[in-house]
């Protein structure tokens, strides 16, 4: 039988654009309601109704976030708390930790829309990705159902609510109560709506589950459990037939069977197939299979269900590590909040992918989805591009950190909210790990052991195959009081101190940095003197860019790294955070207009911050990494000791000034776990000798650094240059990609710098800069990575902060040529050219 599940796209209504999802010859249909929404701030119970005029609303695309929008403000969400976790003992005022954008309150959105070939016998469901938050959904002014949680996927069986003449009228009104959040969380319909249309006799939403318990180099077992849904008083014949598509697009083969209503075990049919020499999925090499599972009723095609897959196993040893394919793996993993900085809380997948290839050509492999659940298209981009995924889901349980938190849910919504996230993602290899709290301070409260055993129970009645943890911050307390010794896999996040204690007497014997580091830093901004500092804050609202600067809990970089390489029971760890992100400007807690994280590795506008590159150069030691700071354009210091730090994959460097030797250095292997102590003055930076190469004294005059590395065998192979920038000339544009998609979504992420005449980066610039989009595009927003920057991201215009800043240009759904320009007063502007195509 022919592949019945291609994809294509088209206008399915005179009322409303849909995307379509699946051809004319498909029994199961799905669309995406993207276009022809109308949005509104007020408030009115007659919002329901059908026959309301909603003409004078806003008409916006879904996803959208009304949020980011801004204005920025000291009274969005001003909170006046104590951050328990941040070791605070009294409340203080905390304007910008939730971003200081309007996200707070009430919005509506209404659509027009029908359902295509809706008739007698069919079943709709309505798909959320995510509503933020307390969705109420009313089809035709009837209530249609609620979700509280803002960040998880829910549906909704619509199809005795829609109207017989087809015309249809979807409400949803949406409340963010304040201090709900301890970070931006966006706002309104932020992730993707969809509309599906079955067969009443069907596949059920997530009703596959499919399974890999024996995974070897020549073979594979593969069992697909399947759930069925259909009119209770059938008694004929029922068929399951299941394609399985290799890597290449390939029929691997089909397994065929008439089902035996008794042998349905917990609403599940369970079939299996063997694959001969398997390509198995990993961060490496990331082969992903499909089944196509087809329902027949009295041989009648009712359904067909499309699941990707992975085929790879996942095993946690106990005093040894984490076993990815039978090879022993460790996480270099990043924690990110969901927020895509300019762009805000809206999902956008050209996004997601750009911020995912940086974080590869890093070597990072894996993704923590601090602190709840991912969205789908992230999801699919890291089975694509081999992340692992730690799936995380809640910030809180019952004890509140914030005062309209989770805890207002829990007790009612637990079991619901983890079940979606455990069946939405279940069959996507990159996921290897549930997490199901962070920081929680139910650790050490009376019954969350309890909790943390049920919530465990669930993820395990649901997905036998992966562990489950919780990032823990409560050190000796959870180690002593059962705590941890109920998880598969003990996270800690920081509290390195206690590695060693947990290790000795937890019965799991293996450590995973759930969360580590929180270095702050501003990418191009440099304090003097260069010196380890914890809480360090300045009139600029800045951190320096030397990477010696981490909060009273946290540390730097290199006393994860050398936890990790010199504890073979250490499985890898998560840093905190792999972007800047909206909310949370430690340490600059009560100081606006600080609104935005320092945490980052890269910053809000996507551009690497020094410290990517000393991670680069622990993590992805087989490309080559050669990276000199800080930036050579100090006018007024000249003379005064100016360090010169180089962050390498080679063993030694040289460093000249002016063509004057300022020394070789060489990474100091001596350095160890045990013979180090950042908490020494005299060993503050000890194990940043073994990891990175310093010049401590050496001091500034305007002209060139050049440092020369050296391998193993002591041969130069590689050299670098960094020179004083003359006066600023031009502005530079470095675009991701050229050629686009003219889908109406498609990005291009430029780099913007102002440059002198010899294309040399001018770091002290911030003069304005303007731009414009012609053609088959439109500008889309902007970002400096500046955390105290008020400027509007969405307005075509923005100031440089170290002299670069980030512009984004959207495409249409018209093919041709798209024209972006850049301009500042006193620069020759820069003009870029690129292609929309089909």
């Amino acid at each position: 039988m022919k592949n019945i599940h291609r994809k294509t796209m088209g206008f399915l209504s005179a009322i409303l654009l849909f995307s379509a999802l699946s051809d004319a010859e498909n029994i199961r249909r799905e669309y995406l309601l993207e276009k022809g929404w109308k949005f509104t701030r007020e408030d009115s119970e007659s919002f329901v109704n059908e026959s309301f005029n909603d003409s004078k609303w806003e008409s916006v695309t879904v996803p959208h976030d009304w949020a980011i929008y801004g204005p920025f403000s000291i009274y969005n969400d001003r909170q006046n708390v104590a951050i328990t976790q941040d070791g605070q003992k009294e409340a203080m005022e905390h304007a910008g930790r939730t971003g200081g954008l309007p996200f707070v309150g009430v919005g509506w959105y209404r659509l027009q829309f029908d359902v295509p070939d809706f008739s007698a016998g069919k079943r709709v469901t309505l798909l959320f990705d995510g509503a933020m938050s307390n969705a109420e959904v009313y089809v035709n002014s009837k209530k249609a159902g609620y979700w509280a949680y803002g960040y998880n996927a829910f549906h909704l069986d619509i199809t005795d609510l829609l109207n017989a003449n087809g015309k249809n009228t979807l409400a949803v009104r949406l409340h963010n109560l304040p201090e709900s959040s301890r970070w931006y969380p966006g706002a309104g319909l932020y992730r993707n709506v969809h509309l599906i249309v079955t067969d009443d006799a069907h596949i059920p939403l997530w009703g596959t589950q499919i399974l890999t318990p024996v995974v070897r180099e020549k073979n594979a077992k593969v069992v697909i459990r399947t759930q069925l849904d259909y009119p209770a008083g059938f008694r004929g014949k029922i068929e399951l037939k299941t394609d399985i598509i290799d890597p290449q697009g390939v029929l691997f083969g089909t397994v065929s069977s008439e089902i035996d209503t008794a042998l349905i075990v917990d609403g599940y049919y369970e079939t299996s197939i063997w694959i001969d020499d398997p390509a198995l999925w990993s961060p490496e090499n990331p082969a992903l299979y499909k089944s196509i599972s087809k329902l027949y009723m009295d041989g009648v095609l009712k359904d067909d269900y499309e699941t990707r897959f992975g085929v790879r196993s996942i095993e946690i040893r106990p005093d040894d590590g984490f076993y990815l394919n039978g090879v022993k793996t460790y996480f270099k993993g990043v924690c990110n909040h969901h927020d895509l900085g300019p762009l805000g809380a809206a999902v956008n997948d050209a996004a997601i992918r750009y911020r995912l290839r940086l974080l590869k050509d890093m070597g990072c492999n894996a993704i923590r989805t601090s602190h709840n659940m991912p969205s789908p298209e992230l999801v699919k981009a890291c089975d694509e591009m081999g992340f692992m995924v730690m799936a995380e889901s809640f910030d809180a349980w019952k004890t509140p950190k914030v005062k309209n938190g989770y805890n207002l849910y829990f007790d009612e919504w637990v079991e619901k909210d983890l079940v979606n996230l455990v069946r939405q993602f279940r069959n996507n290899p990159s996921v290897v790990m549930w997490c199901i709290g962070n920081e929680v301070p139910d650790q050490t409260e009376k019954g969350g052991v309890q909790l943390a055993r049920m919530m465990q129970d669930i993820c395990h009645r649901e997905d036998p195959t992966r562990p489950v943890t919780v990032g823990m911050d409560r050190g000796q307390a959870i180690i002593n009081n059962n705590f941890a010794a109920t998880l598969d896999v003990v996270g800690f996040n920081y509290r390195l101190y206690a590695y060693r204690e947990a290790y000795d007497k937890l019965p799991q014997q293996i450590m995973l940095g759930s969360e580590t580091a929180s270095t702050v830093s501003s990418r191009g901004v440099y304090k003097f003197p260069a010196e380890r500092r914890a809480m360090a804050k300045y009139p600029d609202h800045q951190s320096t860019g030397y990477d010696l600067e981490h909060c009273d809990w946290s540390n730097l970089p290199e006393d994860d790294f050398v936890q990790h390489e010199d504890r073979p029971w250490c499985i890898g760890e998560f840093v905190w955070t792999g972007f800047d992100y909206l909310g949370e400007p430690t340490p600059y807690y009560s100081d606006w207009p600080s609104h935005s994280s320092l945490f980052g590795i890269i910053d809000l506008a996507y551009i690497p911050k020094d410290r990517f590159y000393l991670y680069r150069s622990h993590w992805n030691r087989e490309k080559e990494t050669l990276h000199i700071l800080p930036h050579w354009n100090w006018e007024g210091r000249e003379g005064e000791i100016t360090p010169v730090f180089v962050y390498t994959n080679y063993p030694s460097a040289e460093l000249f000034i002016n063509g004057k030797s300022q020394g070789r250095r060489t990474k100091d292997l001596s350095v160890t776990l045990e013979n180090s102590d950042n908490k020494d003055a005299e060993q503050a930076l000890a194990r940043q000798k073994r990891y990175r190469l310093m010049w401590m004294d050496t001091k500034y005059e305007p002209g060139t650094v050049k440092v020369v590395a050296y391998d193993k065998d002591g041969k130069a192979v590689v050299e670098k240059e960094i020179r004083t920038a003359g006066k600023p000339h031009h502005i530079e544009l470095i675009p991701d990609r050229t050629q686009l998609k003219a889908d109406g979504k498609d990005l291009s992420i430029i780099r913007v710098r102002v440059v002198d005449e010899n294309g040399n980066l001018c770091p002290n610039e911030s003069r304005k800069a303007s731009f414009k989009v012609k053609g088959a595009g439109v500008y889309r927003a902007a970002a400096n990575g500046d955390p105290v920057n008020m400027e509007l991201f969405h307005l075509p215009e923005m100031s440089f902060f170290g002299g670069e800043l980030t512009a984004i240009v959207q495409t249409t759904e018209k093919q041709g040529e798209i024209t972006f320009e850049a301009s500042a007063k006193g620069l020759k502007g820069g003009s870029l050219k690129m292609r929309s195509l089909p």
